[in-house]
């Protein structure tokens, strides 16, 4: 039984001296998501309709694969469930690019789910792994409590605030994402490797 615990700490050690050595690319992401965050607060209408606009293309790329797919291989059972699921897709994708300011309304419903689902996760991997962020697991925590925060104010707002509230609420998570990331990252940074043992 004591090959558990000596299992783990290689693991710790891994995840530890992974952290460190790759300290320079989370800060790049950080610092990234922070710029992109601030944009995103400032110009909110903007990042909506730019948020609607590349989900749009997103599901008419992936319809348009769907269709190609599906009539590759008209023969393989349930041909009439995936022309229906591609043609779908091409539909959603073209009335999101056609018309961007209406499916901001959807996209905020689904971002409300997107918040809660990530602030939940976030909060138990900050609670997991709080000793191995060397005490600022703390931003983590903060980040999923905020993105409950954020859920909750998306959906307390709607109809009214959807046009705005997706380009300042995505920014809003993004500061704080890039924020604990850039955190993580300088703690990484001068964390020792921990010895395999």
């Amino acid at each position: 039984m004591s090959t558990i615990p000596s299992d783990i700490n290689r693991i710790q050690a891994a995840v530890s001296t992974s952290l460190h050595a790759h300290w320079l690319l989370f800060l790049v992401e950080g610092i990234v998501l922070l710029c992109l965050g601030f944009a995103a607060i400032l110009l909110p209408l903007i990042a909506s309709i730019a948020a609607t606009i590349f989900v749009g293309w997103l599901l008419l790329l992936s319809g348009i694969v769907g269709l190609i797919a599906t009539f590759r291989m008209r023969r393989a059972p349930g041909l009439w469930w995936s022309l229906l699921s591609a043609i779908l897709g091409i539909a959603a994708g073209i009335v999101l690019l056609a018309w961007p300011l209406s499916g901001v309304v959807s996209l905020t419903l689904i971002l409300t789910v997107f918040f809660v689902i990530e602030g939940v996760a976030s909060i138990f991997y900050a609670l997991e792994h709080r000793r191995e962020l060397s005490g600022r697991w703390g931003l983590m925590l903060l980040s999923g409590v905020v993105d409950l925060v954020l859920a909750a104010i998306i959906f307390l707002g709607l109809p009214g605030t959807a046009a705005w509230a997706l380009g300042l609420l995505l920014g809003i998570n993004m500061v704080f994402g890039g924020s604990a990331i850039i955190a993580m990252a300088l703690a990484a940074r001068t964390a020792a490797a921990r010895p395999v043992g």
